[in-house]
Order: C-alpha cells, then sequence, then structure tokens
C-alpha cells in the first residue's frame, strides 16, 4: 500500500505547533507504509529539506506558496470561496498530486489542514485532519473586528464551515487535536466520523538535564510561538502591556518573546523588560532558563504545543483557560484569565522557587506520563486500509 500525505506547510523542521504534529503523524505512518508527500513551503528554508527527513519518504515533492494574500482576497470574492481555500489553490500542486496517483497505487489520502482538502477527489479514501475548527476561530476573529473586517471574517466563518462540512461527509474519518473541538465540530451539523488525535510531546528530546540554559539575568517569564499568527500576536501584547507592570511591583523580572518571524507590532514591544528574540537555533536554552512560561492566550484551539513543551521541560506554567484547554494536566498548570490574577500566579511562583521547581517537576512527569507520541497517535493505525 502507498499512502499520499498532502500538508500545507513541509512537516520540517518540527518547530512551530503545526509543524510538529504534522511531522510525527508523517513519521508514524511512513514506519508502516510507503507515504508520498506533497506539500507547500512558505520559508526558504524549507524548499530543499535535508535528507534525514526525505530518507523516511517515497517520495517527495515541496512547491513554493508564494500567492499574496490581497491576490487570494480578490480570488475568493469573486469566486464566492473562503480566502483560506483560495490562499492554497496552485495548479503546481494539484499537478504535483496528479502525477503521485498516476504513478503510483495510492490507497489512501491523509490531509494534514482543512486547506489542502481542495485537492482531494470525488470518492477517493481519505483521512482529514482539520487539527482545529478553521472557521470556528474566524467566528472568534469576527467578534473582535469590526468594519469590513468583521464582515470579511463572518464570510470566511460561514464559507468555511461549510466547506468543513462537505470535506467531513466524504471523507473516512475527521481528526482534530481534542475532544473539545470534535465535540464543536459534531456540535456544527458534521457528519461522518469525527475522532480526537491529541497531540504529543519528545520527552527525550525536551530534557532540561540535557540542555543549557540560556544565560538572562534576573527572572525570566517566556512566552514561545510563531509570532505573526494572530492569537499570539494578541496575547504577548497583552502581556507586556497588562500583565508584566503587575508583576514587576514586586519582582523585576523580564518578559522573553520567543519565536520566528515577529511583526512590527511585536517588535515595537521591545524594552529593556521585553526581550524580542525573533527566530533562534533551539528554543529548550531559553525553556530552561525561564522562571515561569507564559500563555495568555484569549483565542486558543485544540491543545497547545508550546504549554506542552514547558511541562516536559519541567517549567511551572501559567495559561489562560483556552490555553490549558483539553490538556490533562492534574493541576500542574496554573490558570488565570484576568490580568492581575495572571500577575498574582506569576508572582507566587517567582516568591517560592522552590514550590515553582517542584511543581514544574511534577509538569514534566504528568508529560511523561500521559504525552507520549506512540500512545497518542496509536488510533491512527485503525483508520488505515
Amino acid at each position: 500500500m502507498s499512502l499520499l500525505f498532502l500538508a500545507h506547510r513541509v512537516p520540517f523542521p518540527p518547530d512551530r505547533g503545526d509543524k510538529i504534529r504534522s511531522f510525527h503523524i508523517l513519521q508514524h505512518l511512513a514506519a508502516r507504509t510507503r507515504v508520498h508527500l506533497v506539500a507547500f513551503a512558505d520559508d526558504e528554508a524549507d524548499h530543499d529539506p535535508p535528507e534525514s527527513f526525505t530518507r523516511m519518504l517515497a517520495s517527495c515533492t515541496i512547491v513554493p506558496r508564494d500567492k499574496s494574500r490581497r491576490r487570494a482576497a480578490v480570488e475568493a470574492l469573486v469566486g464566492g470561496k473562503p480566502v483560506s481555500l483560495t490562499a492554497f489553490a496552485n495548479r503546481r500542486i494539484a499537478a504535483a498530486v496528479a502525477a503521485v496517483r498516476e504513478r503510483h497505487p495510492i490507497a489512501m489520502t491523509f490531509v494534514f489542514s482543512g486547506q489542502m482538502a481542495q485537492y482531494l477527489g470525488p470518492d477517493e479514501p481519505a483521512i482529514m485532519d482539520f487539527v482545529d475548527m478553521d472557521s470556528a476561530k474566524f467566528a472568534s476573529y469576527a467578534e473582535d473586528s469590526s468594519g469590513p473586517m468583521r464582515w470579511m471574517m463572518r464570510r470566511e466563518a460561514r464559507l468555511l464551515g461549510a466547506f468543513e462540512r462537505d470535506v467531513a461527509a466524504r471523507v473516512s474519518a475527521s481528526l482534530f487535536v481534542s475532544d473539545a473541538e470534535a465535540a464543536l465540530f459534531r456540535a456544527g451539523g458534521a457528519q461522518g466520523r469525527v475522532l480526537a488525535v491529541e497531540n504529543g510531546i519528545d520527552s527525550a528530546t525536551c530534557d532540561p538535564a540535557a540542555v543549557s540554559p540560556e544565560a538572562i539575568a534576573g527572572p525570566l517569564i517566556l512566552f514561545t510561538g510563531q509570532m505573526d499568527y494572530r492569537p499570539n500576536i494578541d496575547a504577548v501584547t497583552w502581556f507586556a502591556r497588562d500583565i508584566l507592570p503587575i508583576v514587576r511591583r514586586r519582582h523585576p523580572a523580564r518578559f522573553a518573546i520567543v519565536g520566528r518571524a515577529p511583526t512590527a507590532a511585536v517588535q515595537a514591544l521591545a524594552s529593556d523588560d521585553v526581550i524580542v528574540t525573533g527566530a533562534v537555533d533551539d528554543v529548550r536554552g531559553w525553556l530552561a532558563a525561564a522562571d515561569v512560561c507564559v500563555a495568555p492566550l484569549k483565542l486558543a484551539r485544540g491543545i497547545q504545543n508550546k504549554v506542552l513543551e514547558a511541562m516536559a521541560m519541567a517549567r511551572p506554567v501559567v495559561a489562560s483557560a483556552p490555553a490549558a484547554q483539553g490538556i490533562e494536566h492534574a493541576g500542574t498548570i496554573r490558570v488565570a484569565d484576568d490580568a492581575e490574577g495572571f500577575a498574582a500566579r506569576i508572582c507566587d511562583l517567582l516568591d517560592d522557587p522552590v514550590a515553582a521547581a517542584a511543581l514544574g517537576t511534577a509538569a514534566r512527569a504528568q508529560v511523561i506520563a500521559r504525552y507520549g507520541w506512540d500512545a497518542r497517535l496509536a488510533p491512527l493505525d485503525a483508520l488505515l486500509p
């Protein structure tokens, strides 16, 4: 049997949330069958992945994604389609998919991320990994927008929701990263088999004993993530402006924002008290140096890899309820949703380093017990032909 794996980003290197999940799923499937990968690259470094990655594949086709957001929006408005789909509509990808199907006996297609479902044939066996319910994300964006942008976000939510339901009715199974996302999808009228396949964590790689901490003076509060992603931008902006000043009344803490592609709005947060790093070679050094890791996301879908990574690195975590949702943390995450509460939880941990360290140790133990990738991805085996 051969399997076609479609991905909206090359699943390597596994250094951001979606690529971590897609990499481990791809690796899991490639250990069981021949896998042909067709994927977009939206970064120069992704155009030519190393042999250490491609050797597990039967074939690998990567196409640059160079369509501008403006062009995608115009095409969507003219064609009556979601922008999320027109942004990933590409003749070279369509041709690559057709070529793989013509040359190889494909028994099933695994689609990673809803944008790639447009390349499915009408009757082919397929598994659809939506990861999160994107239509619900855009509905949330609409609530925080106004004027033409509010109309655009509502339109995207409506059209994308209809597309998601249509895809779910055609595939063998629709996967989501958490039970909450799967339940939300069912409640929205989705038909077919809807399952939760949770994210895991590589606790051997995320091991504080194997990493040298970055040399950062003073108490360090850390946020990690892709910094051109709107929920992350909103989170660090809220933290830097509303939460950090409260913390600094009691502790001379610094806030580090670690992640690639920081927007101008994120870079503008940089100060003596706020560090904006951009991309780093190894985020584990920053995690190892952190006194507290935070996830103050007001909009969060599914399970947050940034939280699992911090827990695996034995860091105490303070998170919003949306960011903690879906993670079985057994009380090892401190949860708060307003600025005063967030600051209070952080200050409590900075006040008592021994208790904070014990909380981090318990968090790592919980991750090891509950979130190994092999166990999380085992349900995929029953879906293969």
